[in-house]
């Protein structure tokens, strides 16, 4: 995978096995790579073809620590999702 960056087309990740989340609640709307170099894709599962973002491992670690913690559970409630 030469010439990976972010906003590439995620159907430019041939070798790339994406994974969502399991379970009804999370209706899979996100999926995630990881990819050889150790970086993580991102795309929306709705747009498989659509824009990936890349992400390095430090930076996808530190966004899943503040999702558990709930940094931004605000987001949701702004957008009248509720709380989680």
């Amino acid at each position: 995978m030469h010439g990976v960056y972010n906003g590439m087309p995620a159907a430019g990740l041939e070798d790339a096995e994406w994974q969502s989340a399991q379970g009804e609640r999370h209706a899979a709307r996100v999926e995630m790579a990881l990819l050889p170099e150790g970086s993580i894709a991102m795309r929306n599962a709705r747009h498989p073809g659509g824009p990936a973002l890349i992400y390095t491992h430090a930076e996808m670690a530190a966004f899943i620590a503040g999702a558990k913690d709930g940094d931004f559970d605000d987001l949701l409630e702004l957008a009248g999702c509720g709380a989680l």
